[in-house]
């Protein structure tokens, strides 16, 4: 069956980094786009930033010039570098699979998801 697992939360200082990395198995990881999310409490989840399955990345303009998403197709694992992050960054964040190789502008429609993982805490202070 399909997992997804997340993993490198934890609690940094603002401007301080860490990497999250999103374990998949269960399916052929390289085909489809892939995304990364986060929601805060009291807020939504939004979108965070996605890579199709051809490397071609979007970001949300809240992590432009800080966030990095990259995929290793080879050891089926999703990555987010995060860097000088700040307090507004403290969320969940989630790693998703779509079952679409690509979804271009769309890669932040949250229904354009079908797996997700638990979530990795991420606390700013």
């Amino acid at each position: 069956h399909v997992q997804l697992v997340e993993s490198g939360g934890g609690p940094v200082q603002a401007g301080g980094s860490l990497r999250l990395s999103c374990v998949v198995s269960g399916y052929t990881f390289s085909r489809y786009c892939m995304g990364w999310f986060r929601q805060a409490p009291g807020k939504e989840r939004e979108g965070v930033a996605g890579i199709d399955s051809d490397g071609s990345t979007n970001y949300a303009d809240s992590g432009k010039g800080r966030f990095t998403i990259s995929r290793d197709n080879a050891k089926n694992i999703l990555y987010l570098q995060l860097n000088s992050l700040q307090p507004e960054d403290t969320a969940m964040y989630y790693c998703a699979s779509s079952t679409y190789p690509y979804l271009g502008m769309g890669w932040s429609d949250s229904f354009e998801y079908t797996y997700w993982g638990q979530g990795t805490q991420v606390t700013v202070s």
